[in-house]
């Protein structure tokens, strides 16, 4: 069986082995793919796998022998699912591989607004500390979370840990959820999106990105947040519009923005988040941990097994 991966390196920059998805068949596997190359390279496929290289439609009905389209990330919209499902291919995905890996970053984007510990052992490195007339500085507001209220939109597999973790912080935690109330665990507060906006001291953002929820975070909802309320988002980067979110941080409205994610990747030299004050922005790696990569890995090889042994699992069409 022919299996082509049409973008390699981003999961398995050579860290890890592709051995047991060659033991599944004849396996090719390239680092990146341009979108003009993918039907020539996956022409006698029956097996695509792809994190980020688009599959449409045009691609779809291009490749005759296709049976299968495993996506190496949890999001799926790289693929027309539609298509893929009138053309009897299956489409499967990878979801709750990485939670552990983004609750940890987005806790260190928290925390790397709160604690200030880069900028600190930056400014130690250049001697200020060294040349300090007492034993003790700090020039930037140090912020404790223990009584903070934690806002949180979504309460998925990452949502409901972010929530667990706010709580051993001893934070108050407001969550703007599909889930009922009667759901919930103790210590989460349903509330709407309005009410989140207004209670929380650090708001969160872990929803799927659907028409509803595209740029929920803009001018007007950000006028609604706390004064110096924080903001991440580990989730989708159109979840905000990052024009308005650049100017709030501005204005001083917004404290501060932590994101692993654009909405444009790679952005453009001259997005308006990357001069903007009190923004942290890391290049879409929360999934990106050695540990989160060698799970993904194991799973879409167990996903493309299961579909040669005729079960196919994780199903998105």
């Amino acid at each position: 069986m022919k299996i082509v991966v049409l973008d390699g390196y981003g999961v398995n920059p050579g860290d890890l082995s592709w051995e047991t998805l060659e033991a599944l068949g004849d396996v090719e596997v390239y680092p990146r793919t341009a979108p003009e190359d993918v039907i020539d390279r996956c022409f006698n496929a029956e097996i695509i796998l792809t994190n980020k290289v688009v599959i449409n439609k045009q691609i779809l009905v291009s490749l005759p022998r296709l049976k299968y389209i495993g996506v190496l990330a949890t999001g799926y919209n790289v693929v027309d699912v539609d298509t893929a499902s009138d053309l009897d291919i299956i489409v499967t995905n990878i979801p709750a591989y990485s939670t552990d890996s983004v609750v940890q970053m987005t806790f260190a984007h928290i925390l790397t607004m709160t604690n200030r510990v880069e900028h600190y052992t930056q400014q130690n490195r250049n001697g200020r500390w060294s040349y300090n007339p007492d034993f003790v500085y700090w020039d930037t507001p140090l912020i404790e979370l223990a009584g903070k209220t934690m806002g949180i939109v979504g309460l998925g597999n990452i949502g409901m840990k972010v929530a667990q973790l706010a709580r051993c912080f001893g934070m108050e935690v407001y969550a703007f959820t599909s889930k009922a109330s009667s759901l919930l665990p103790e210590g989460i507060q349903k509330t709407t999106f309005e009410g989140l906006l207004s209670v929380s001291d650090i708001l969160s953002l872990h929803c799927p990105l659907n028409r509803s929820t595209r740029e929920m975070i803009n001018a007007s909802s950000l006028a609604k947040m706390k004064e110096g309320a924080l903001l991440i988002n580990t989730g989708r980067g159109p979840l905000v519009n990052e024009a308005d979110v650049a100017e709030a941080l501005r204005s001083g409205h917004l404290g501060g923005y932590g994101a692993d994610v654009m909405c444009q990747e790679p952005p453009a030299e001259d997005n308006p988040l990357f001069s903007a004050p009190n923004a942290y922005i890391t290049p879409h790696i929360a999934w990106a941990t050695f540990e989160a990569r060698k799970r993904l890995i194991a799973i879409a090889v167990g996903n493309v097994k299961a579909f040669i042994d005729g079960n196919p699992v994780s199903v998105v069409n």
